[in-house]
């Protein structure tokens, strides 16, 4: 798959990304850290490569005062100073023209391959490259065809909410059971990052932060949920760092560390 092409501006110095936050309105905790973290960030740019949200289930829930209208005001309030791009994940892909014009973010599509002077880092969320899970990918091809998403949208957004709790209810119920989850295949990933002459890849999804070092000298680079709600609180923001000589450094921060540094 080719992917499309972004080309960062030359005065980006310092990037951030993150991905997997689930904000839902019953952890306020998670919320808040991510807000105290957009607000004061030092970065030029933030990534967010899919599952900002927990669940989406159409842009018609952005009304007056709702939980998802606090959050685009956030990141509308955060644009005017940081370059914010949002890609879509498997919790919310039906994230909409509505919500990228209400929250000023810049849509980025999966996978998009982000040029940084002669470094090419391949972006995805991560999910498409799980082929071992053949129920989820079979799942996600139907729910991303444009005939589901329309019908599933013309439902009344009550509707919306009780299909996408009872489809919450069944993964939260495989995890309490011990199920393991497929990985992103290490084939399919040198394939992709081989056919965008990338050297490195950064993806989400799997909740598994490390830097897998592949042929070649490229690396795939997971990055962390954030659920700082947990008895061991995870979150963790990817910087990448341009130096005096123009070479980009990779650093994991916590949220904090990510706005003192």
């Amino acid at each position: 798959m080719v992917a499309t092409e972004l080309i960062a501006p030359p005065a980006w110095r310092c990037i951030d990304f993150i991905s997997d936050l689930h904000l839902h309105a019953s952890d306020a905790q998670t919320f808040l850290g991510w807000e105290r973290y957009l607000a004061h960030t030092t970065a030029d740019a933030v990534f967010i490569l899919g599952d900002l949200f927990e669940v989406w289930v159409g842009d018609d829930c952005l009304s007056l005062g709702t939980f998802e209208e606090n959050c685009a005001n956030i990141l509308k309030h955060v644009t005017s100073r940081v370059a914010v791009h949002l890609m879509h994940g498997n919790r919310d892909f039906l994230l909409g023209a509505a919500f990228m014009k209400a929250s000023c973010c810049v849509p980025l599509q999966d996978p998009t391959l982000l040029a940084l002077g002669d470094t090419r880092w391949l972006l995805t969320h991560g999910d498409s490259l799980c082929l071992d899970d053949t129920e989820y990918q079979e799942f996600r091809k139907v729910v991303r065809s444009a005939e589901w998403q329309t019908n599933f949208l013309s439902k009344p957004l009550v509707d919306r909410k009780i299909i996408a709790d009872g489809i919450r209810s069944q993964s939260e119920g495989r995890k309490q059971a011990g199920e393991k989850y497929a990985d992103v295949d290490t084939t399919a990933s040198i394939a992709l990052i081989d056919a965008n002459a990338a050297q490195h890849m950064i993806h989400g999804h799997t909740h598994k932060p490390y830097t897998h070092q592949l042929p070649s000298e490229r690396t795939r680079i997971v990055l962390s949920d954030w659920d700082l709600a947990n008895m061991v609180p995870r979150a963790e923001v990817l910087r990448l760092q341009r130096d005096t000589s123009s070479h980009w450094t990779t650093t994991r921060l916590s949220p904090l560390e990510a706005y003192r540094s």
